[in-house]
């Protein structure tokens, strides 16, 4: 069953229910109404019995008038002694009581009867004279009209709760047909990009995106923007890894053959130049092994607390070797900083983020390093004096394998572009984070943001 007719149901049956509910209070309401009638036109007709009505010397009760007839027509009166018979009736052909239970009864009451197959509303009323019952008077009159009324109410309440069903499912259908519709666009299109492969293609949608089908069309072509941005990272993934294989392998091939065609001799700068493309592939591969066990986490980090600024100046020792005299590396300032991490991982992000300064930082440049601590957390700053990071790109430099090519040119011992996805994932597993300040000509600066360990953590 679909979700049309479903909803087309749910509104004819709420209908239905309404209108029945309404249908039944209007009933009883109006029945009720009409009863009360006859029940004031029978206590009318009794107060004009017991005005003609006198007590005679044997103790009975004589009636000496009965109602008009411009009172009610329908009114039938019985007068029943104490010994059971009729003693005044204003219907001759009808000699049996027109309450049979009534004639019991040692108080006054209202009931509904049946004479001659006729439905009859009956006041039956207990006459006493100083305490001593001497006659039940009994007034009757017909139900007849109340019944036909009755009946066409239930006629016309019925006819017209289907009638509003009919009208309200199928008000129902169109509505929710025209509501629906971009459901249906969305199935349309989500079956044309399975088809054709075609992520480029979105919904279009013209009404309210603050609604339900609003949000679900915004959503579902956010995912569709998403997935086109994931597989186009993933074809460049692969023209990247093409690439980037492509040349170490192309050069390795080309110099074993270099030492085959010399006989067995030995070439140092072919067996160098092999031994640092090797290095290069095993760094890939490494790399995008660290990668996936992250995404899969598969990799568990030793957590313990750890002093950050000791591992700030072991990799400033190694970073200012590796600079050399191209290049100086400051230490501008340091606190004693203490969080909880894994120190390997940790290590890495600064070692990454260190040398990605020195190998962008023309010669002559400075990398300055700070540690100190904000609040409640630490903070780590890598600054250089480089060409800085184009504003274009600043969004997508913790993606994998981007590298902004306008500042930041590759050369054979260049990366990968996966460091800093790396160094992403780390600090945002350790609960910080990583922010970016670039601007061409001015140089970057990246702020390490890592929760501080609080006294008494365990070491």
């Amino acid at each position: 069953m679909s979700l049309r007719l479903r909803l087309t149901l749910l509104y004819a049956s709420l209908m239905g229910g309404v209108l029945l509910l309404f249908g039944v209070l209007v009933y009883f309401m109006v029945s009720t109404m009409l009863v009360g009638q006859v029940d004031n036109s029978l206590e009318t007709a009794y107060n004009e019995v017991i005005k003609g009505a006198q007590v005679n010397s044997r103790g009975s009760l004589d009636v000496l008038t009965l109602p008009r007839l411009d009172l009610s027509e329908n009114v039938f009166v019985q007068v029943w002694g104490r010994n059971g018979k009729l003693s005044a009736t204003n219907i001759s052909q009808i000699t049996l009581p027109l309450d049979p239970a009534g004639l019991k009864s040692p108080q006054t009451i209202f009931e509904d009867s049946y004479v001659n197959q006729a439905h009859v509303r009956v006041l039956s009323v207990p006459l006493q004279v100083n305490g001593r019952g001497i006659a039940v008077l009994q007034i009757g009159s017909s139900l007849a009209l109340i019944d036909t009324t009755q009946q066409t109410m239930l006629i016309v309440l019925g006819v017209t709760t289907l009638v509003s069903m009919l009208l309200a499912g199928l008000g129902a259908s169109i509505t929710t047909g025209r509501a629906l519709a971009p459901l249906e666009t969305v199935t349309q299109v989500a079956t044309h990009i399975t088809r054709a492969d075609d992520l480029s293609r979105r919904i279009p949608f013209s009404g309210q995106p603050t609604d339900e089908v609003g949000q679900l069309i915004v959503a579902f072509n956010a995912t569709m923007a998403r997935l086109e941005t994931l597989f186009s990272t993933q074809r460049r993934f692969l023209a990247d890894v093409s690439h980037e294989l492509r040349t170490p392998l192309t050069v390795i091939k080309g110099n074993i053959g270099l030492l085959r065609r010399m006989g067995g001799s030995t070439d140092e700068e072919s067996l160098s130049s092999i031994e640092q493309e090797v290095d290069r592939l095993t760094r890939l591969v490494g790399d995008l092994l660290l990668l996936a066990q992250a995404e899969s986490g598969k990799m568990p980090l030793d957590m313990r607390t750890i002093d950050l600024d000791t591992v700030l100046l072991e990799v400033f020792q190694q970073m200012r070797i590796l600079a050399g005299e191209r290049l100086q590396v400051k230490l501008v300032d340091i606190d004693q900083v203490e969080v909880i991490g894994d120190r390997d991982r940790l290590k890495q992000v600064l070692l990454n983020l260190v040398g990605n300064a020195i190998k962008y930082t023309p010669a002559g440049g400075q990398v300055l390093l700070s540690l100190g601590k904000q609040n409640d957390q630490a903070r780590l700053l890598v600054r250089d004096t480089g060409p800085g990071i184009p504003a274009q790109d600043l969004p997508h430099i913790f993606e994998r394998f981007y590298r902004a090519e306008k500042s930041r040119t590759r050369s054979s011992g260049g990366g990968f572009g996966l460091g800093l996805s790396i160094a992403y994932w780390i600090v945002r597993n350790h609960g910080g984070r990583i922010e970016v300040d670039s601007k061409e000509g001015a140089g970057t600066t990246f702020c390490v943001w890592l929760p501080l360990a609080f006294e008494g953590t365990a070491r």
